[in-house]
């Protein structure tokens, strides 16, 4: 028998937009985690010349293995042989391959409730079985050394996220080691998906790679790198897993697109103009939480990374979908209902995505805040 699969109701809603889009509407996308920035120029011209010169196929770019161990070694202080790095189409992907190549059918992997949609059906869709813990304001939506510590029997599996989606809440350091500690102490197996690294407003994100070498870790250059259409990421395996999922990704994913990697080799280096997006992104997120509280959103996890914010919205509705597709419909503002992310209590939230131009952040918040009056005068 197949695993149940839930929708990702943020695709629908943005089919719905684009719907609406090409009715003439004016449509603000703020439900997807996708920069609204192009690659870096500097890859862009790369690729440009890729096009002209090389007439490209199945690859695996050495030259971009190592970079990236390189990236490891100058931003963690962590040593990878190049060779630990498998090249994928994306994140979504690597977690495929490291969940398939980690895991047997049956094994429990635990997530934090809330937390990305995949994890949950991406796990149910490889027979294996979501374990999710609840984690609210207390824990700031984030698992703790303590909740896994408490779980009987422990999970085989345990999949962190710092910064999160969909909080953009960050794992403190000391947190950190006490998770690598006590999974270690328990044989529970580390799957980190770090896409969100490089967006951060709050000081340095750690790797869990600093504490557990073990662990198995998920980027892409979909969202600092800016180029979710690329479809270029990695997986960061442990040396006794390589074999496993090199066999896996060859005959599941073969490899990701060469112009990618030629491209992404040289987004690599292109740090002042990918900084220079995540101050666009600190001010759109200062500015979010300066004027939603204008709109009654009041409670908001903590977005110390990535490019969302996370508010309750359970004073003005018990039905997040259809409050974000009337939001969707009556404004033309798209954003995802919280029911993604949490299926016990994602009906009292909404997530926002900031990672848009601030003129666009602006002009939402001008055509939310009527609407969002009109709600709290009826509820």
């Amino acid at each position: 028998m197949t695993a149940k699969i839930d929708p990702f109701h943020a695709i629908g809603l943005s089919r719905l937009a684009h719907q609406m889009k090409a009715e003439g509407r004016s449509i603000i996308h703020m439900e997807f985690g996708q920069p609204s920035t192009g690659a870096p120029a500097k890859a862009i011209e790369a690729a440009h010349r890729v096009l002209d010169t090389d007439g490209m196929g199945y690859w695996e770019s050495m030259p971009l293995k190592e970079r990236i161990a390189r990236h490891y070694a100058e931003s963690y202080g962590v040593s990878l042989d190049p060779e630990q790095i498998l090249l994928t189409c994306g994140s979504s992907p690597a977690f495929v391959l490291a969940l398939n190549a980690a895991f047997a059918p049956g094994a429990r992997v635990a997530v934090a409730r809330p937390g990305y949609v995949a994890y949950r059906n991406t796990l149910k869709a490889l027979q294996l079985q979501p374990v999710e813990v609840a984690c609210g304001e207390a824990e700031r939506y984030q698992i703790t050394a303590a909740a896994i510590a408490a779980m009987d029997p422990p999970p085989e599996g345990l999949i962190i996220a710092s910064p999160a989606n969909p909080t953009g809440t960050i794992i403190e350091p000391a947190e950190m080691q006490a998770i690598a500690k006590i999974c270690r102490e328990r044989d529970i197996r580390i799957v980190s998906d770090e896409i969100y690294h490089g967006l951060s407003y709050v000081g340095p994100t750690r790797s869990i790679l600093q504490d557990e070498p073990e662990a198995l870790v998920i980027n892409s250059f979909s969202k600092y790198f800016s180029m979710a259409g690329w479809r270029l990421g990695w997986l960061v395996v442990p040396p006794e897993l390589i074999a496993p999922a090199r066999a896996r990704i060859g005959n599941l994913f073969l490899t990701p697109p060469s112009l990618s990697q030629h491209a992404g080799l040289v987004a690599l280096d292109c740090v002042d103009e990918l900084e220079g997006h995540v101050e666009t992104y600190r001010h759109n997120r200062d500015l979010l939480l300066q004027r939603l509280p204008e709109l009654g959103l009041t409670r908001i996890a903590p977005p110390d990374g990535a490019f969302y914010i996370y508010a309750d919205i359970g004073h003005l509705t018990d039905d997040s979908l259809a409050f974000c597709t009337q939001l969707l419909r009556d404004t033309g503002v798209a954003t995802a209902p919280g029911i993604d992310f949490d299926p016990v209590d994602g009906h009292r939230f909404m997530r926002f995505s900031f990672a848009v131009s601030t003129d666009r952040v602006e002009e939402a918040l001008a055509r939310m805040a009527p609407w969002f009056a009109a709600r709290r005068q009826t509820g």
